[in-house]
């Protein structure tokens, strides 16, 4: 039998061995507490810095000719004579012919009207000498010739006269009009989109020949949406000689892209019911490059083009990177203790790259370009390229509660 102290001893080793383990724990030294260090977030920062800037408006649309003209014939006959440029694309100078319809009849017309007006000019000769004897006559016999009867003196046998030189000289001067309407000339500076006759076809009165529109200058109808009104130097609508909006056309020409010089000539003065936008004209002069040199490609009836008006120059904008401004009017700032600042802006207006205001931004503050995963009001910062500091962020630099909830507040709207 195993006698009981050899029993016990494992136990009582075991037992010695964690008191004297115990009592070295509690005797060895304590490390010092380090307090619990957080690195501030770091940001990409900007100056917010005011300047002048003309903003640029952007439109679109179609040019249109300035004028569009349907050649009606006033007189009948066979078209004897048609231009080499009578075709769809042709381009005819102001005064030139077109097309001439047969003018035997009118030349004809003519010689009688002349003819007529010479044997009443002859008439007239005679009653007049007639009316200046009876006039003497009437002298002779010693009375007044206030007192003489009209039909004593001839007079009424000579209105007559003088109205049918009258009448003459109107038949003339409609037999030559007549004539001259036998030739079909361009009205304008012109270029042919459709023609409705050809040599040796018959027309009457009334018949539509062509159609033509004038070269001289083109137009373009810009719709500007409400928001960029305020933005134009629109006169008022009886005003358009103060006008001097400049606006630049971009358009495709044959697979290459081609810029085109315009201005704004008119403001149309009323806003569409069905979309809300104003209209400006934009002109654009010799849009064929055929009434003077230009090293311009031409820019043809139709073609669509994207315009840019020069806008007004508004002093002290600051412009805020797209991608800084949040929930369309937020910004953050850092101010000049590395301290968060959320602040809303009044934006005036966007474009592809930046929002603009005309807001006024304490010294010292910069605008913070790096995307923060959870802002938070006062919370401290660490700007890039500065040199660090001992920035940390413990328990007595935390946000107070009040800025936590609003920034909740803020997120959540």
């Amino acid at each position: 039998m195993v006698p009981l102290r050899y029993v016990l001893m494992p136990f009582a080793i075991i037992l010695s061995a964690s008191v004297i383990l115990l009592a070295l724990q509690m005797l060895a030294p304590k490390p010092a507490k380090k307090p619990l260090k957080i690195k501030a977030p770091l940001v990409n920062v900007m100056s917010l810095q005011a300047q002048d800037v003309i903003f640029s408006i952007s439109s679109q649309g179609s040019v249109e000719p300035r004028t569009k003209t349907t050649l009606i014939s006033e007189v009948s006959g066979v078209v004897t004579k048609v231009s080499d440029k009578f075709y769809v694309g042709g381009f005819f100078k102001e005064g030139e012919l077109l097309l001439a319809i047969d003018d035997i009849t009118y030349q004809v017309a003519l010689l009688r009207a002349q003819a007529q007006l010479e044997s009443t000019q002859a008439l007239l000769v005679e009653e007049q000498a007639r009316s200046k004897q009876a006039e003497d006559e009437w002298r002779l016999t010693g009375k007044p010739v206030e007192q003489a009867p009209i039909l004593a003196l001839r007079l009424p046998q000579l209105k007559k006269a003088e109205a049918g030189v009258l009448a003459a000289q109107a038949d003339l001067r409609e037999a030559k009009v007549k004539l001259a309407r036998t030739k079909i000339i361009a009205p304008y500076d012109a270029m042919l989109t459709s023609k409705q006759v050809d040599l040796g076809q018959y027309v009457t009165m009334g018949s539509a020949l062509a159609n033509t529109f004038a070269v001289d200058y083109a137009e373009v109808r810009l719709p500007i949406k409400q928001r960029d009104v305020a933005f134009l130097n629109l006169s008022r609508i009886n005003q358009v000689e103060n006008l001097n909006i400049q606006v630049d056309l971009f358009y495709q020409l044959e697979g290459k892209k081609h810029s085109w010089p315009a201005k704004v000539t008119r403001y149309e003065g009323v806003v569409d019911s069905t979309n809300r936008v104003h209209y400006v004209v934009a002109q654009i002069d010799d849009p064929y490059g055929v009434l003077a040199e230009s090293d311009h490609d031409e820019i043809r009836i139709g073609t669509f083009v994207n315009a840019k008006a020069k806008g007004k120059k508004l002093a002290n904008v600051v412009a805020i990177p797209l991608g800084a401004v949040y929930s369309g009017n937020t910004i953050y700032l850092i101010d000049q203790d590395n301290r968060l600042l959320v602040e809303q802006v009044n934006i005036l207006r966007t474009d592809a790259d930046y929002a603009y205001t005309t807001d006024i931004f304490t010294e010292g503050k910069r605008l913070i370009l790096t995307k923060l995963a959870t802002p938070i009001a006062d919370m401290l910062l660490r700007v890039d390229g500065e040199q660090e500091s001992e920035q940390l962020a413990n328990t007595s630099k935390e946000p107070s509660a009040d800025a936590v909830q609003k920034s909740a507040e803020r997120d959540s709207l």
